[in-house]
């Protein structure tokens, strides 16, 4: 039987990528009074940046969705860092923020947002339920096509 993420991850052929150093002068993830803030993640492979360009010009629908699960892998990264390597102590994932780098005329972003949530239902089963938001822009970081940040909680009341 399967139950933990990381056996999810195993089961689904996932392997968590390292985590880049962040570009500036910023944290990739804070936990305060039990929650986890992690910033924005893009879809790197290997530190290599994926999926460049604007969804509707020089990236698919379905190109956008495989981005928003690999800034979603990013995201479990930096959850498996947060909770020292033990992603069994991530109680929830409260909120998504989606970004998506598009034409003016896509407005089919939130089934792109869904690449993310759909690997935190898949990693976390109900734990990986959450509110979500997901908005188009005009350009996001490094010319990456989507961009994902998460609230999460922790089982236990870690303030780092």
């Amino acid at each position: 039987m399967i139950s933990t993420p990381e056996q999810r991850l195993e089961a689904l052929n996932l392997v968590l990528p390292k985590v880049p150093k962040p570009a500036g002068n910023l944290l990739g993830f804070k936990i305060d009074r039990g929650q986890v803030y992690v910033s924005g993640q893009l879809p790197l492979k290997d530190g290599v940046v994926k999926y460049l360009g604007r969804v509707g010009d020089t990236v698919s629908q379905d190109e956008a969705y495989i981005a928003a699960k690999l800034a979603g892998l990013n995201v479990i990264s930096q959850l498996s860092l947060a909770t020292d390597g033990n992603l069994a102590r991530v109680e929830a994932i409260i909120k998504v923020s989606g970004f998506v780098s598009c034409t003016p005329d896509f407005t089919n972003i939130p089934s792109v947002v869904n690449g993310a949530s759909d690997l935190f239902v898949e990693v976390f089963g109900e734990a990986g339920t959450h509110s979500r938001f997901a908005v188009g822009v005009a350009a996001l970081p490094r010319g990456v096509s989507v961009e994902i940040e998460v609230i999460a909680r922790l089982r236990d009341n870690d303030s780092r």
